[in-house]
Formats: C-alpha cells, structure tokens, sequence
C-alpha cells in the first residue's frame, strides 16, 4: 500500500529543454533499483514544463528517495538545466490504483490535474477523491491513477497508454463527478494538465523495459 508521495515541477533553462527530458528518461534505471519507490513517472507538460511524480509506503520510503541518485543528480544539474529551482511538493496519497498484472503496452501519455479547495470544504474534497477510487479501477484504459492532497491543494495524476484511452477518462464518470462538485468544492477550477510520458516504472514492469 501507498501512503506519501512527492509532486515535483521542474522548468527548463531556454535552450536546454531536450537535455532535461534526457535527463529524465535516463532516470528510469535509478527509479527502478529502488525497491522503496513502487511507483515513478516522469512527465512533460509542455516545451519548458516537467514533473515527476513518485509513490512510497511511509515516509521513510520517501526519505530516503530524496537522500538518493535521482534527486542528488537533479539538484547537480539544476545550475546548469533549470530555470529555477525544482518545486518539490511533499504529498500524501489519498486513493490509488496500480495494475495487478504488468501493463500489456508503455504508457505513453498523462494528465495532472491540480485543485485547491474552498477554505473548510478540505476534508469533503479529500472524500470525494477517497470515493472515486472505484471509478478508476473500473476503467480497463487507466492502468494508474492516484489521488493526493498536499494541506489544502489536491492532485489527481493518472497514465494511459495513448490518447485515446485519456479522452474515454476525461469524458469518464471521475471528471463529470469532479466538474459537478467544483463551484461547491474548489475555490477556482481545476488544473488540468495533459502530459506525455517520458519514463515510467509500476509494480509489475520489468526491470530492463
């Protein structure tokens, strides 16, 4: 079971974009010899934008992930690659979906969607996240999803294997749940970010894919 997490946004330097997507693709055999971290994705939201996202079991897990290779050979880079410092957002996991048997495809493509809830509607918004999980193991396109909630802003980030699968998720019963709750439940409209995926590692991947 996963129960923290870390969010982090990073921006690219002008010029140096295709250097930071290197960077994260290559951090996937340092991701995977983690036996800490079941989950890892790196993302791209845009020319300059990316993210990662990880999952741990305690917050040992994730201790020791940002004492380890990845975030020490990002933070050495950072001078050279960023435009500004990392945003590191520590999280905790509300509600998850992991496969139960190795994806039969790469996921290749992404959403990360951020909320920030009404002052005093932080723990109703947290439920509805807890509620949605079924909604999500239901969908055989959305191999994982997690839900997490970082004081009062919230996160969704799911994984598809193509676009294709993305759309049936945004036209999906999540979304329609999420749009028909937010005048009530978010104090502005939620962010929602597609991204593509330039590495993942899941539960159940082999180590050299």
């Amino acid at each position: 079971m996963v129960n923290v997490g870390l969010v982090v946004r990073i921006v690219a330097a002008q010029g140096r974009e295709e250097e930071v997507a290197a960077f994260l693709e290559g951090a996937r055999p340092l991701a995977v010899a983690e036996d800490f971290t079941p989950a890892w994705f790196a993302y791209r939201a845009s020319r300059d934008t990316f993210y990662i996202t990880d999952v741990f079991a305690d917050d040992t897990g994730r201790q020791k992930h940002l004492a380890g290779p990845i975030a020490a050979a990002l933070l050495a880079k950072a001078p050279e690659l960023l435009a500004e410092a990392p945003e590191i957002v520590p999280v905790d996991v509300l509600a998850s979906k992991m496969p139960d048997e190795a994806p039969a495809g790469a996921v290749e493509v992404g959403l990360l969607v951020r909320m920030v809830a009404v002052k005093g509607r932080e723990a109703d918004l947290a439920g509805f996240l807890e509620g949605a999980r079924p909604l999500a193991v239901a969908e055989a396109f959305t191999p994982a999803w997690f839900a997490y909630r970082a004081g009062g802003t919230f996160y969704i980030t799911d994984v598809f294997a193509d676009d294709a699968g993305r759309q049936k998720h945004l036209t999906g019963p999540i979304a329609a749940a999420l749009l028909a709750k937010a005048p009530e439940l978010l104090a502005e409209a939620p962010e929602i970010v597609p991204v593509d995926v330039l590495a993942s590692k899941l539960p159940l991947d082999p180590a050299g894919a």
